[in-house]
């Protein structure tokens, strides 16, 4: 039987809530941010950038690369990687800055 890193730990979190990835509903447990639950249900991208459309997700993981920006409740350039997810949080993807107006 393989061992989860919830069985090394011997946690037990509070029961799952959901989140939505574009209107996808996922599970995420408390205490994991939006990159952790995004990985969890296997999704690695979340934003392309601005240049060329290329996919980007969490790279660094501690909010310092900036390649983890999504659109949570309607707020753009959230840093997944930092953000605590929240019952009910609605994360989009997001194209660029997230800011028309910045676009070249």
């Amino acid at each position: 039987m393989p061992r989860t890193p919830l069985d090394l730990a011997r946690a037990t979190p509070d029961p799952p809530f959901e989140i939505t990835l574009d209107g996808r509903p996922l599970p995420a447990l408390p205490g994991q941010t939006l990159a952790a639950a995004l990985w969890s249900a296997g999704i690695l991208s979340w934003r392309t950038n601005r240049r060329d459309g290329r996919p980007r997700g969490a790279f660094c993981g501690i909010g310092s690369c900036y390649d983890c920006l999504a659109t949570v409740n309607s707020r753009p350039n959230q840093r997944a990687c930092l953000v605590p997810a929240r019952p009910g949080d609605a994360v989009t993807t997001q194209e660029g800055t997230g800011r028309a107006d910045l676009a070249v």
